[in-house]
């Protein structure tokens, strides 16, 4: 039986990943190793997170975290080559753009080993986004690129792409199968709806975590004065980010917001099927706003995603509160057609079928 190795570094790589792994069950064709190497520790990531969410567990855990770049980058290249010199698998896949990803292509890349990238070619042009070097990195080395969107694509080729020795392939986006698989059980998983007292179509989900805006803390008052703003009109629930919340309570920031302790995937399906609209920084919920026929804030200069702005299902604001507030009330008394297929369907069955090809 042919083996691959599949590395992960932080709870929404083990959500996507999850699609992939069914289908692999499924056929029984290919052996599946799960490596964790820690980097996004999550207390939460306990034996019943694997179990309620019909994940495989990892085989191995490298609990690497809590480092800098370097030098996390640096220990998970060292700890995946030992993995892949005992494995000896026939090929690695990686998703999407952490230290992990990149430290796992890189480590199987110099092994001679296969690589496939799942999310290949997303660009937000910003080099300052330590995961913009991250994915541009990996899928340099990757045999297979494996595309979310025709955007993607297209980067690639502008990049040069097809004069390497690699295949791109447009699968569709699989967080899109993942939200459609667990949306058919997170109301019997979660119960935040009650316990937060929230109607729907009545509040308003926000997350703000990227460096580069709680490192600007002008930026980042901006932002929470914005959702201050939006509070008056429709409650604002945050679930907040521990480096988030911590550089508030260093500069003494308090805001009338109902903030929350991170929480699970179930709980962000149920806000996401429930809430007026969705304000992030970040990449993937911006999708999964999508997917739940949200409108999207998104706090940030840029987005790899701009499917999602060019079809005015979201809307690029940065860390401008006056803009943030403008563009909620269009949305707030705007519809719109959600029916579009803009990421693809049956994702996990696609990738899948390119890997075979690959072995």
């Amino acid at each position: 039986m042919k083996k691959i190795i599949t590395i992960l570094g932080a709870r929404p790589q083990f959500v996507k990943a999850a699609v992939l792994s069914r289908v692999i069950s499924k056929y029984n064709i290919l052996e599946e190793v799960i490596v964790h190497t820690g980097q996004h520790y999550d207390a939460n990531m306990s034996d019943i997170f694997f179990k309620e969410m019909e994940i495989p567990e990892p085989k191995y855990n490298l609990a690497i975290n809590g480092l800098s770049h370097g030098a996390m980058t640096g220990q998970m290249l060292t700890e995946i080559e030992k993995v892949l010199e005992i494995e000896n698998p026939d090929l690695v896949v990686v998703y999407g753009d952490t230290n992990s990803t990149l430290a796992g292509a890189l480590a199987a890349s110099k092994m001679h080993i296969k690589v496939v990238h799942v999310e290949a070619g997303l660009r937000s042009f910003n080099m300052k986004m330590p995961e913009e070097i991250n994915r541009i990195l990996t899928d340099r080395i990757a045999d297979l690129l494996l595309c979310p969107t025709d955007t993607a694509i297209n980067n690639l080729q502008i990049e040069g792409f097809d004069s390497f020795p690699s295949k791109i392939v447009k699968c569709g986006d699989i967080m899109k199968d993942a939200v459609e698989f667990y949306s058919k059980t997170s109301l019997e998983k979660s119960s935040i709806i009650s316990e937060l007292n929230l109607k729907n179509n009545e509040f308003v989900l926000a997350t703000i975590h990227r460096q580069e805006n709680t490192d600007n803390i002008e930026t980042l008052k901006s932002i929470f004065e914005g959702l201050q703003k939006i509070n008056e009109k429709y409650q604002v629930v945050l679930p907040l980010h521990p480096r988030t919340r911590a550089i508030l309570e260093k500069n003494k920031l308090s805001y009338n917001l109902t903030i929350v302790n991170p929480i699970g995937y179930f709980d962000m399906l149920e806000l996401l099927k429930n809430c007026k609209m969705v304000i992030t920084d970040s990449g993937g919920l911006q999708k999964e706003a999508f997917f739940n026929k949200k409108h999207c804030i998104i706090a940030r200069e840029e987005t790899e995603w701009v499917e999602l702005v060019s079809n005015d299902f979201a809307e690029i604001v940065g860390g401008n509160s006056d803009k943030m507030l403008k563009v909620f009330n269009n949305y707030a008394n705007s519809k719109a057609d959600f029916s579009v297929n803009l990421f693809g369907n049956n994702v996990g069955e696609k990738i899948y079928t390119e890997i075979l090809k690959l072995i």
